[in-house]
């Protein structure tokens, strides 16, 4: 018997190469007189932006850009793209580029269109809006932000925060395949991974409202993900291959935007909070650790995703066996696509397990949904696996 389930996601999704440049044109019902594009400074350097913007000034709007987005974006960086976009009298937010500028906008476009008190909005349901309108336009194949209802921000020097909230889902998802030509080979991989991960932890997540649609849109994801990351990450220029994957992660980020992900991403946030890795590759370093850890409970989930990802996996009978090589496989894929594969490779110690097993355990809203409970001895004997 099918339970009872939700299923939220972006109100409209274009996909289709050369759609950032015709932004004007898709977006037509959200945009305003004054859009406000949230972005990076990588974005700039490459000029990535620049046919989207052209389109929109070319139309007679008033455009206005907050640039400044980092990796892990703190809170005061925030604060600040909120109050340029209220001095601009921004009709309408953009974000462009990867997740941490699309994590942004989705608050910028929370807060200037309601004045609502961040701190009262952190956690699962609780921002109220509303919120101006909002166009998300992805330039990495990874976190599927564009899809999800959820910005992640760094608050102090380390602890990782979230907003969760239906609200923060877009008007509409522009994906462009064109965008990710120039993205290089180690962030291709990363973020790669991620999506996987996505999908992964999505078709097994504890959450109630694991559904026949995350899971059906996961599967896919996976296929696509696979079948395409090493020619993303080899064949940069492989514009199909490239499409695939942007496609991947959003079905991925549809997936664990309605069935959430776990473990991985709870031990991901410390190595990434404090030690300032990449999200993708912090969840590359712990994935197959934690899925050896989830076996015990969850072989058989992992056995019918494996040769999705590994069509050769299929032989393995043993629903234990097919799990457990798995996990080794998704290990073997980082290193042969040029990832670091572990702890030590990105500078983390013996010494500073401890703290990021006790900070792992802050990650409740993500911990509740793994398939196996895990406590701050587990995460720490996790970590010493990765080390």
């Amino acid at each position: 018997m099918i339970g009872a389930f939700t299923f939220n996601t972006s109100q409209r999704i274009v996909f289709e190469s050369g759609s950032a440049a015709q932004l004007a044109d898709h977006a037509a019902d959200f945009l305003g007189e004054r859009p406000f594009l949230v972005t990076d400074p990588g974005i700039l350097l490459l000029g990535l932006q620049s046919s989207c913007e052209r389109a929109l000034v070319e139309t007679g709007r008033n455009l206005g850009r907050f640039e400044k987005v980092a990796a892990d974006p703190p809170r005061a960086l925030v604060d600040e793209a909120v109050e340029a976009a209220k001095q601009h009298r921004a009709t309408s937010i953009i974000g462009f580029g990867g997740g941490s500028s699309l994590d942004v906008a989705k608050l910028v476009a929370l807060l200037a269109g309601s004045n609502e008190n961040l701190d009262e909005a952190w956690g699962i349901g609780n921002a109220k809006g509303p919120r101006l309108p909002l166009i998300l336009i992805p330039t990495t194949a990874g976190t599927g932000s564009e899809v999800t209802p959820i910005s992640i921000i760094t608050v102090g020097d380390e602890e990782k925060r979230g907003v969760v909230s239906p609200i923060l889902l877009p008007d509409i998802a522009v994906l462009d395949p064109l965008l990710t030509l120039e993205l290089p080979g180690p962030v291709t991989a990363a973020t790669g991974i991620d999506a996987m991960v996505h999908a992964i932890e999505a078709y097994a997540s504890k959450s109630a409202n694991n559904n026949p649609v995350s899971k059906t849109l996961a599967i896919e994801a996976l296929r696509l993900l696979g079948a395409n990351i090493e020619t993303a990450v080899f064949s940069p220029q492989d514009e199909s291959a490239r499409g695939a994957m942007l496609l991947g992660s959003m079905l991925a980020g549809m997936a664990f935007a309605n069935a959430p992900v776990a473990a991985v991403h709870a031990l991901a946030y410390p190595i990434g909070g404090t030690f300032h890795v990449p999200h993708g590759l912090s969840n590359a370093l712990v994935l197959p650790h934690v899925l050896k850890f989830n076996n015990p409970v969850a072989a058989e989930l992992y056995a019918e995703i494996a040769p999705i990802l590994f069509p050769d996996l299929s032989c393995i009978e043993d629903p234990a066996n097919r799990a457990d090589v798995f996990a080794e496989r998704l290990a073997k894929l980082s290193e042969k696509l040029g990832l670091q594969t572990s702890l030590r490779d990105v500078g983390i110690g013996e010494d500073d397990l401890p703290k990021m097993a006790r900070d792992a355990m802050k990650q409740t809203r993500l911990l509740i949904n793994n398939p196996r409970d895990i406590a701050e001895k587990d995460a720490l004997e996790i970590y010493m696996a990765a080390l």
